[in-house]
């Protein structure tokens, strides 16, 4: 199994990246917390998991998701591993919450901060604080992510909120509700106030 790849960040966006190795360009998932820890690097080294679909948009079938640390790769497989939590809802609770804050509301029980992500429902928060309350439990707290500079480039966001599974015009109306109480903040601030509205 691939551990991690490391190169040339070719392309950076809130909802992937690409990562030249050895000449190769691969396109790599990633949440929002890791975005905010590479966007101003060149290079980078990220923690991968890797997983197996049959779509058209990948005619491979497999698709990478990456990290930057492996603390937060840990989470994520966690997440993924109870039931009704697929791929694209454990990068959105990624993108949504800071790893800190899932790990404490899991191992808190916060029922209705889960429910608040979208995509989570009643029985799934139910099953994911029963399933992983314990494990995340015993899990040390990762470092503090780094924090953000400031980015106020709405394309950005919106490529972040379309690649999460949003609609266009939706995520645009979101961002420009709140770009006019706001309009100084960064990229990841957006995604994250558009992410309680949608």
């Amino acid at each position: 199994m691939i551990e991690y790849f490391s190169g040339k960040l070719v392309e950076k966006n809130p909802a992937y990246v690409i990562l030249e190795q050895n000449g190769t360009g691969y396109l790599i998932n990633i949440s929002l917390n890791t975005f905010s820890s590479i966007k101003d690097l060149d290079e980078a080294k990220l923690y991968v998991h890797l997983t197996f679909k049959i779509e058209a948009t990948t005619p491979t079938g497999i698709v990478v998701y990456g990290f930057f640390d492996q603390a937060e790769r840990s989470l994520f497989r966690m997440l993924i591993s109870v039931s009704g939590v697929g791929s694209s809802t454990a990068m959105r609770m990624l993108s949504s919450l800071s790893y800190q804050k899932i790990t404490e509301t899991i191992r808190a029980g916060e029922l209705a901060t889960l429910k608040g992500i979208k995509g989570i429902g009643n029985k799934t928060a139910q099953r994911i604080i029963v399933e992983l309350q314990d494990k995340i439990g015993k899990e040390a707290l990762a470092p503090e992510f780094l924090g953000w500079t400031h980015n106020t480039q709405k394309e950005e966001a919106l490529i972040g909120l379309t690649t999460l599974g949003f609609g266009k015009h939706a995520s645009e109306k979101a961002l420009n509700s709140i770009l006019k109480k706001n309009p100084n903040l960064s990229v990841e601030e957006l995604i994250k106030e558009a992410l309680k509205i949608l």
